[in-house]
């Protein structure tokens, strides 16, 4: 008390008011930091169990597609023994299987459609509410059986829509305010994409950059939670290691990093021309809604054909881009034939509205392209050591950069996925570089321009939120 006195007579009467209100402010922070503290313990158990959740239904999806490709590569095995006459098997079969599997969707759940990614960030956005379990019985059944005779799309979209779903089945429970339980919503998200990759940070990156679009100490704490928890449950059912086994890297000479540059921007224009493509796709889909069902067949009919010819373009192609990263060479003209037969399938398969997610699609195709880029950059630079599969990994980030503008998500991922570090710098300079040419086109991201599209369509119109206006 006599050292405060003092310091009153010394600074004088002027500052005694500011004085007293110090204790009013510190009270009031202490009251904030322990009122946070309180709602992080509050929501750790339930973050930890949509993580467990979470975990435990991306197990059970990739488990089913694994059992049902294998059927459809056994098939297609089978059916070559009766000569040519055996092609009507897998087109008969993937066009069952195409039109039962678009049929679900827009039968029970048309907000399953796709990856499901941009009705997650409608309703993250306060725009719409889940049907949660409709949502993940529908998108679980539809993605199982369409990627499984064929779709060329991903997992990785569905998992994070249900696991979104799983959030908001938890939300409910957790708390009736609007913004809280949309933090269980946005870490299912994460906990989802965090499950399909074994990649928990890309997890949290992907919700801080793509879904919430803020940062948030609760929301950070609830996506760290579920990811982590979510990618120890996968890795427990499926292995301990990175989705891509790169081998031994060190890190590229700094003289070498230009070179990461035309292939940044091959990726960012690529990823533009693709995004466009989807919603050209998206497009004349609307506009043909009179013969849909005709259309899925026929789809579904292609797809069996392409299966015939070349089985290993068919399905979300994780495997394949593995094969060439693991060391696999393809010549320069197949690599051309795969990038366009992948780039048509995909864009095919997306727009029949089926559960399936583009995120690994466009990795395929950055592989792709990176492999094409290494493979000229070894003969401008005999001398420079340069790895091919180095170019597919740089790739698959920036074709991703190019296309979703999430540019962290993109490098994180990529580290996690080959579990090496060495990468970053040359990860960095092509994923920003597809980023600027992406933005100098004038191209919308292609989650936000679907996102977009469906709130001017109005899809889940019978879903919206009491508040629409409540973000």
């Amino acid at each position: 008390m006599k050292a405060r006195d003092e310091l009153t007579l010394k600074r004088g009467p002027a500052h005694s008011e500011e004085r007293r209100a110090i204790p009013r402010e510190l009270l009031r922070e202490h009251a904030r930091f322990s009122l946070l503290n309180r709602e992080r313990r509050r929501l750790l158990p339930w973050a930890i169990l949509l993580g467990v959740l979470s975990g435990l239904l991306a197990v059970g999806f990739h488990f089913s597609l694994d059992v049902v490709e294998t059927l459809r590569n056994r098939l297609i095995g089978w059916s070559r023994g009766f000569g040519g006459w055996g092609i009507g098997v897998p087109m008969a079969v993937s066009g069952t299987g195409v039109f039962i599997a678009a049929w679900l969707v827009r039968r029970f759940a048309p907000e399953a459609s796709g990856s499901g990614i941009p009705h997650l960030k409608a309703v993250l956005q306060g725009y719409r509410a889940f049907s949660w379990g409709r949502t993940v019985i529908v998108k679980f059944t539809s993605g199982v059986i369409g990627i499984g005779v064929g779709m060329a799309l991903g997992r990785e979209g569905p998992t994070v829509q249900m696991g979104g779903a799983l959030g908001w089945m938890l939300g409910n429970h957790y708390s009736k305010d609007p913004d809280k339980l949309r933090i269980l919503v946005a870490a299912g998200g994460g906990a989802g994409l965090s499950a399909a990759f074994n990649a928990p940070l890309s997890g949290m990156v992907f919700v801080l950059e793509e879904l919430q679009g803020r940062f948030a100490s609760l929301e950070f704490f609830a996506a760290a939670v579920a990811c982590l928890t979510a990618d120890m449950v996968c890795r427990a059912f499926l292995g301990d290691y990175p989705v891509f086994r790169l081998p031994p890297v060190s890190t590229p000479a700094l003289e070498l990093l230009p070179a990461f540059v035309p292939l940044g921007a091959a990726c960012g224009v690529l990823g533009v021309v693709f995004n466009r493509c989807v919603l050209a796709a998206q497009r004349v889909s609307a506009r043909t809604a009179g013969w849909y069902q005709a259309w899925w067949v026929i789809w579904g009919m292609a797809l069996g054909l392409c299966g015939w010819l070349a089985p290993e373009v068919l399905g979300g192609g994780q495997s394949f881009a593995g094969r060439v990263i693991d060391g696999h060479p393809l010549a320069a003209a197949s690599i051309l034939y795969y990038f366009l037969a992948r780039f048509a399938l995909t864009i095919g398969s997306y727009g029949t509205g089926t559960a399936g997610g583009i995120f690994a699609p466009i990795l395929v195709l950055g592989a792709l392209v990176g492999l094409e880029m290494g493979q000229w950059a070894i003969q401008l630079f005999p001398g420079g050591r340069i790895e091919p599969y180095v170019f597919a990994v740089a790739g698959m980030a920036s074709f991703f950069t190019g296309s979703v503008r999430a540019l962290l998500t993109g490098v994180v991922l990529m580290i996690e996925m080959t579990g090496n570090y060495a990468l970053i710098l040359p990860l960095l300079v092509a994923c920003f570089t597809a980023w600027m040419v992406a933005d100098w086109l004038h191209d919308t991201p292609i989650y936000e321009a679907l996102f977009q599209r469906d709130l001017a369509k109005g899809v889940g119109r019978g879903t919206e939120i009491s508040d629409p206006d409540h973000t």
